[in-house]
């Protein structure tokens, strides 16, 4: 039997032009849930597999937008991605975690803590709003971690679950090296060590869309073609436990 581990980074994009693409996904396989950066579900999810809705930034907390992932049946909500990007403060994020997260806690859902990037910043960020919330602490510790040495990627997702007792999401990960053998051989390391560590619940390799998202990330980690199909690496990490060489 799979370990259901790996959250499906669906781009939106994918539901505007290509939906069908969704298709393609062995929902028998090693995929446990289906993330797209935003409150909406994706109508070509079909109720195949959880939904992980997120309050990407503050303009989620009202609106349309918050009234659908107050009101959603998805059991897991993630809040904040790399909001010390985005000019959030972590005490205004604890206010809001208060006033209105909770919110969801008290309708049944879990919450994971803001994903900040893996630099002091995002660290020093997470650190004074996980302070703040001490009395209320997420369910979910969310990381993020983009980078070439998968032992040193191992080594901070270890150091930051030593530092926050609570499972880990890693909810996006990629390597951003230019060459296709040590992608594929971060990608393997990482997703191999995540599906066999107890305390690493769920993780997303960035991203399945059809386009190079910024200059940051590594055409060579890209989970889709620009014509909807999914790539090598994407089929392993749809079909394959462990994650096995080309």
């Amino acid at each position: 039997m799979a370990v259901k581990k790996r959250c499906l980074l669906w781009d939106y994009t994918n539901t505007r032009d290509i939906p069908d693409r969704i298709d393609q996904v062995n929902w028998e396989g090693p995929i446990s849930s289906v993330s797209n950066w935003n409150a909406w579900v994706p109508p070509e999810l079909k109720g195949r597999a959880p939904f992980r809705p997120m309050v990407h930034l503050e303009p989620q907390l009202s609106g349309d937008e918050w009234n659908w992932i107050l009101n959603s049946d998805q059991p897991i909500v993630h809040y904040f991605n790399e909001p010390e990007r985005n000019g959030i403060s972590p005490e205004r994020a604890a206010q809001a975690w208060h006033d209105q997260m909770l919110q969801l806690r008290a309708r049944g859902k879990k919450l994971v803590s803001p994903s900040v990037s893996s630099d002091d910043n995002g660290k020093n960020w997470l650190a004074d709003f996980m302070g703040r919330v001490a009395d209320a602490p997420p369910d979910f510790l969310g990381l993020h971690y983009y980078g070439t040495d998968g032992n040193a990627a191992i080594q901070y997702l270890q150091d930051m679950h030593s530092k926050y007792p609570q499972p880990v999401i890693v909810s996006e990960i990629a390597s951003i090296d230019r060459n296709f053998g040590s992608v594929f051989n971060f990608t393997a390391q990482l997703a191999n060590f995540m599906d066999n560590t107890d305390w690493v619940f769920e993780y997303g390799f960035f991203g399945c869309m059809r386009n190079v998202a910024d200059g940051f990330v590594a055409p060579e980690a890209q989970l889709m073609n620009p014509d909807g199909s999914f790539t090598e690496l994407m089929q392993k990490l749809n079909n394959e436990q462990p994650v096995n060489p080309p």
